[in-house]
């Protein structure tokens, strides 16, 4: 089936929520994935690769509002989120033959960021987490965009978290408490597998620097496996990756998007590829399907896949 809007009851405040939903018609439990929405949009936008792709696989799939644009206080990685998508798992749950131990998260740009925050804050929920061009440090993603061309995004930030968080403290502290940062060691200590993505000119030609998705590997990785900050700015700066950090196996399912450099760490992994702020939905299903709750994450290379247009706009 196709998706279609629905309503699902939200504990936080007593409502009914909006998302789009596929249920598979299939006897056997299924696989869920719950896909999230970009950072200035909605329910409404960017479900039909998701669709596509939940079809190929016949997954259950919800595509969820979570209070929609990040510019809105009751969006942008607050509690109320965080709620509504725990609601979201158990409303699938509850109407679909939902296979518990392949419940999956994936989402790009804004949607990375709250994939990433929602590992840190309900590493319990999920089999697997696909993350791509994630926002994982609030406070300062809104000092990038500030003055720049991108200066909605700061202004978004303040909007959402109450003011400049470089003049306000409770500004700040309410970028804290919305950044994957802040939560990401709760990821690391439950053993999640968190597989993070993002393309080299992201920053440049896209919105979100790839420091943050280095940083966001860091927290997930073993100190003697993380990246240092030269080597982080080298390729921020650069575009291009320092010697010696350079991929040399080939990915298929990334075959025209090339792997430039990639590493792993406990069950985290970071791939950086050729590309700016992308997501490529098929890419992150073939990763996903090979994931179970309770095994040890499947790190190996992918198959070839549909790679049809995943650059977001916002």
């Amino acid at each position: 089936m196709s998706l279609v809007e629905i309503t699902y009851f939200c504990k936080f405040d007593n409502s009914m929520q909006p998302a789009m939903f596929r249920c598979s018609a299939a006897e056997e439990k299924r696989p869920l994935v719950v896909a999230l929405h970009t950072w200035s949009y909605d329910h409404s936008v960017y479900y039909e690769e998701y669709c596509a792709a939940a079809e190929k696989w016949d997954w259950h799939l919800i595509f969820p509002k979570f209070r929609g644009p990040n510019w809105d206080p009751d969006g942008c990685g607050s509690d109320m989120v965080v709620s509504d998508l725990e609601d979201a798992v158990a409303f699938m749950k509850e109407k679909c033959n939902v296979d518990p131990d392949r419940v999956y998260l994936v989402g790009g740009s804004g949607g990375g960021h709250c994939s990433l925050l929602m590992a840190g804050r309900r590493p319990d929920l999920w089999s697997a987490v696909s993350s791509w061009c994630p926002i994982s440090d609030l406070k300062a993603w809104h000092a990038q965009c500030k003055g720049g061309k991108n200066d909605g995004y700061a202004k978004h930030i303040e909007s959402a978290c109450g003011g400049d968080p470089e003049i306000s403290e409770n500004a700040a502290r309410q970028c804290a408490l919305r950044s994957p940062l802040t939560w990401l060691a709760n990821a690391r200590r439950a053993g999640v597998p968190v597989d993070i993505n993002t393309g080299i000119h992201d920053g440049h030609t896209g919105s979100v620097p790839v420091s943050h998705a280095f940083n966001a590997f860091n927290m997930l990785a073993d100190e003697k496996e993380r990246f240092s900050d030269s080597e982080i700015d080298y390729i921020v700066r650069e575009e291009r990756v320092p010697d010696g950090l350079e991929y040399r196996e080939k990915d298929e399912a990334f075959k025209d998007h090339p792997v430039l450099l990639r590493r792993r760490s406990g069950t985290a992994r970071m791939t950086l590829f050729e590309g700016t702020h992308n997501i490529f939905p098929f890419i992150a299903f073939e990763w996903l399907a090979r994931q179970s709750g309770g095994k040890a994450p499947d790190w190996s290379c992918g198959k070839a896949v549909d790679c049809r247009s995943g650059e977001l706009s916002k």
